[in-house]
Parts: C-alpha cells; sequence; structure tokens
C-alpha cells in the first residue's frame, strides 16, 4: 500500500505495487487524451524544491498535480530559498509540510531525500537526490517498458553510458533486479556501475559487464542510454577521456533488433543523434511524457488511494 508513505528510494514500491501504478497511470493517459478534467486532488497542495536544475521532472510533477485538480507552490533554486541563508533540510521540509499536502525534492546531496522524509508531517517524493536515485524515473521507465511488451520480465535490457554518476540507472537496476531479465552494463571502465550496486544483485541477476556495444547490439530488446554527465566529475581531464563514447546514430539504429527501443531520461548531449528521433526505436520523449501519467498515479494513490472511476 503506497497511502500516506514517502518514496525515497525504488526500494520503498513493493513489485505488487508497480502494477498499481502502471494501470492507474494507462487510465490516467486515456483521460487526459480524452480532453477530460479530472478533480481527484482539489484543495490539495504539492511543494516543490528543486535545488538542482530540472526540465522534465519539475514539469511532469506540476503539470500531473495540476491535471489531478491539485495545486503546487515551488521553489526551483537554492538560491531562491532560505538554504542561501543556511538553513538546514529538516527545517525547510518542516516548513514546507506545515503548507502542503506532498513534498517533491531535488538536492545536489545524496541522501538529502532520506533525511527530508525523516523531519516530514507529508509524503515526500524523491525528484533525484545527488548520485543516489531517481525512484519516480524509475516508474515512467518501467511503465514505458510495459506499455511496450507487456511485461518488465524476460528481456534483455543495456544499461550504456555513465553508470557510475546515474542515478536514473542505479533506481533502474535495483527495479529491474526484482524480475528475471538479462542486463547489460555497458560502459568506459571509469564509468562502471559502483561495486555496492553489484553486490546486491549478486545471483538475483543475469549482468554482462561490456565496454563494446556492438556485442549486444542484435540482441537488446531495450537500450537505456545515458547521459555522460560533466557536472558530478571532480577532474575534468577524465570527463574529456569519455565525452561521446557511445553514440547512437542511423548506422547503429539500422543494425538493432527491429522490435528494439531506445530510451534516455534526458537532457541529451552527443550520445543520442537528433536525426534518428522520427525513428520507431526512439522512445525517450515517449518516455518523457509518460512521467505526467505515472507521477499522477503516484501522487493519487500516495494521497487518496482507493480507485479510479
Amino acid at each position: 500500500m503506497l497511502k500516506g508513505k514517502s518514496i525515497v528510494s525504488i526500494d520503498d514500491v513493493e513489485t505488487e505495487d508497480f502494477y498499481e501504478i502502471f494501470h492507474r497511470a494507462s487510465i490516467f493517459k486515456k483521460t487526459v487524451k480524452e480532453g477530460k478534467s479530472l478533480e481527484l486532488m482539489k484543495g490539495r497542495i504539492m511543494s516543490t524544491f528543486f535545488f538542482e536544475p530540472s526540465t522534465r521532472t519539475r514539469l511532469s510533477f506540476e503539470s500531473a498535480m495540476n491535471r489531478l485538480g491539485g495545486s503546487v507552490i515551488s521553489v526551483s533554486e537554492a538560491k531562491n530559498s532560505s538554504a542561501a541563508k543556511g538553513e538546514t533540510i529538516a527545517d525547510t521540509i518542516r516548513m514546507a509540510s506545515s503548507y502542503s499536502d506532498i513534498v517533491v525534492m531535488r538536492h545536489p546531496m545524496e541522501g538529502a531525500a532520506r533525511v527530508a522524509s525523516e523531519f516530514s508531517t507529508v509524503p515526500v517524493l524523491n525528484g533525484g537526490d545527488g548520485s543516489g536515485q531517481h525512484p519516480t524515473q524509475t516508474l515512467l521507465d518501467l511503465f514505458t517498458i510495459w506499455e511496450k511488451y507487456g511485461k518488465i520480465e524476460d528481456l534483455e535490457i543495456s544499461l550504456v553510458g555513465d553508470l557510475k554518476y546515474g542515478r536514473t540507472v542505479h533506481s533502474l537496476i535495483k527495479a529491474l533486479n526484482r524480475f528475471n531479465n538479462k542486463i547489460n552494463l555497458v560502459s568506459p571502465e571509469i564509468l562502471q556501475m559502483p561495486d555496492h550496486f553489484l553486490n546486491t544483485l549478486k545471483n538475483r541477476t543475469k549482468i554482462n559487464l561490456n565496454s563494446n556495444i556492438d556485442e549486444v547490439l542484435q540482441t537488446t530488446d531495450v537500450f537505456y542510454v545515458t547521459r555522460i554527465q560533466k557536472e558530478r566529475f571532480v577532474d575534468l581531464n577524465d570527463y574529456q577521456k569519455v565525452i561521446g563514447s557511445y553514440s547512437f546514430n542511423q548506422e547503429l539504429v539500422d543494425r538493432m533488433k527491429d522490435n528494439a527501443i531506445i530510451m534516455h531520461p534526458l537532457p541529451r548531449v552527443d550520445e543520442i543523434d537528433p536525426k534518428i528521433d522520427g525513428n520507431k526505436r526512439a522512445y525517450y520523449f515517449i518516455e518523457a511524457a509518460n512521467g505526467v501519467f505515472v507521477r499522477m498515479a503516484l501522487i493519487d494513490l500516495i494521497l487518496r488511494g482507493g480507485k479510479v472511476e
């Protein structure tokens, strides 16, 4: 049950809740496309605190609440909040939870969302904490895969790019570990998945570490591509060594399985050529759009529960 619950890590969502979220998101997707309005969150307020740059996550959360008939109050940058004066996360969240029914926070410090949830009197949703986790991104990623294949198991999934700092892949692999999938980890050596994540997956998931994308190109069902994150590097010389390591262009896409898809949490830099955006395998904009419906479902389940008529 998700009612009244904070979602800081993907571990906070039970496997059976995945499917409840998916089905509810499907209903909301159909409702929105039909132009119908909802008032399920009428009188409810969401506070959003984005202490790190965000486009899709912030807009989709706020769109989700508005589409449910609720309202949003927000702080878009740390410099615009009392954090600039030295206020602690604990005090900020105590204040925010007295003003609203649910709080969404993105923060550059790993673990910040967990701290916030401990001091909040209302549910807290993690919109990304440093290089830690991004659980709602994982839920929309899984929903996109489920919508495409009708399942989220018995697939071959290749995670490509920055697997060290990429919080989206950290959450995603923890979720995929619950199912019978083959996972390929394709990255430069200095950007491999951290050992503490790999150690949690032993004997549960088929893991293949690889730096050569050609070896998995014709067997992969889902390519989950990530941006190499310049802002996470301490030494920019290391960044220069790996930028452009993988690029999905027309020649590469032509060699993929016909029914395979390319996903990306966005923003992208040079890892996906815009020329392939119209290709039937390009699913990253569908994925981004799905964020609104999945977050609608999550907000509704946490604050209201019950069924959607």
